[in-house]
């Protein structure tokens, strides 16, 4: 059974792989050490925001960062040092289905990085594949024995992806899918992977328009005993005025504790440093007040 996590946790998540590569700087395939220095360079600079928003008043305690060993080893092992809230993913990036980055060596990097939370992406959806979901099943309540063994935390990425005849029901409008069909889609879902035997701590979930969406999830989350699992919403790379939505909605209800928004806070600055147009500091310092403005936003809507 998972332990749980329900403080308020205020995350900065820039694991983002592919995005960087790719997104950002426009290389594709393996890259050279210059190359990979520049990606660790572009997450530095994020790295440098969240840090100048704790010093600036954000809670040391409930502030947290979500980086990948690949590109944010040295990030990482700093920010133990300096006490803050760390998590890594474990999963392979921009794949369908859920595997390990590291393959069957993924113990020893968690153990190496040592982050206070291991995080999968996940895209699972029960109207899908069974036999895709049943492999994923397994191997992510296996990583949660792992990690709830070692007393480490579990911080579950749930997002569900419309299969084509849900996109039908609703004349294939994504935002209709999103409002109509996906809420009652993540509650299955929750549910579904609780019974297979995955014991997450904490849920980081997509964003959601009602506030009884979010009362549902929690319910979802919580059942059974499980009273001490917290939930946080993510950003889904949406624009500002709609991360502010999805937060305020979010913060009201009990048991989401936090939010992971991450491209919406970090994009702009990074491209506008990418072409030389501001300094890492200027960019670092536009990051990090991205990062206290959700951090307000969340603490007024949930008080």
């Amino acid at each position: 059974m998972s332990v749980g996590y329900d403080k308020p946790l205020y995350i900065l998540p820039f694991d983002h792989r592919a995005s960087f590569q790719t997104g950002l700087l426009g290389w594709k395939g393996t890259l050279t050490a210059e190359q990979t220095a520049r990606v660790g360079d572009a997450k530095q600079v994020v790295y440098d925001g969240f840090k100048a928003a704790v010093e600036d008043g954000v809670p040391k305690e409930y502030a947290g960062i979500l980086v990948d060993e690949q590109f944010g080893a040295a990030i990482l092992a700093d920010a133990n040092k300096e006490g803050f809230i760390t998590s890594a993913p474990a999963e392979k990036s921009g794949l369908d289905e859920f595997d390990y980055e590291y393959g069957a060596d993924f113990g020893s990097h968690i153990d190496a990085m040592n982050p206070t939370f291991c995080k999968v992406l996940v895209r699972y959806n029960p109207g899908g594949d069974a036999a895709l979901n049943a492999r994923q099943a397994a191997r992510l309540r296996q990583l949660g024995e792992y990690l709830h063994a070692r007393g480490r935390l579990y911080m579950f990425e749930l997002l569900v992806p419309a299969v084509q005849a849900q996109l039908e029901r609703v004349g294939g409008d994504q935002h209709a899918y999103d409002r109509e069909l996906r809420p009652t889609l993540m509650v299955d879902t929750i549910c579904e992977l609780q019974e297979a035997g995955v014991e997450a701590d904490l849920w980081k979930i997509e964003g959601l328009d009602r506030r009884e969406d979010c009362e549902r999830v929690v319910a979802a989350a919580r059942r059974d005993g499980r009273s001490e699992v917290g939930c946080i919403i993510l950003g889904r790379g949406e624009n500002e005025e709609k991360v502010v939505e999805w937060l305020s909605t979010a913060a009201s209800v009990p048991g989401f504790i936090g939010f992971a928004v991450g491209r919406t806070s970090f994009w702009e600055p990074l491209v506008d440093w990418r072409d030389e147009r501001i300094s890492a500091a200027q960019a670092a310092d536009q990051i990090a007040g991205r990062y206290r403005e959700w951090v307000d936003i969340f603490e007024k809507a949930k008080s």
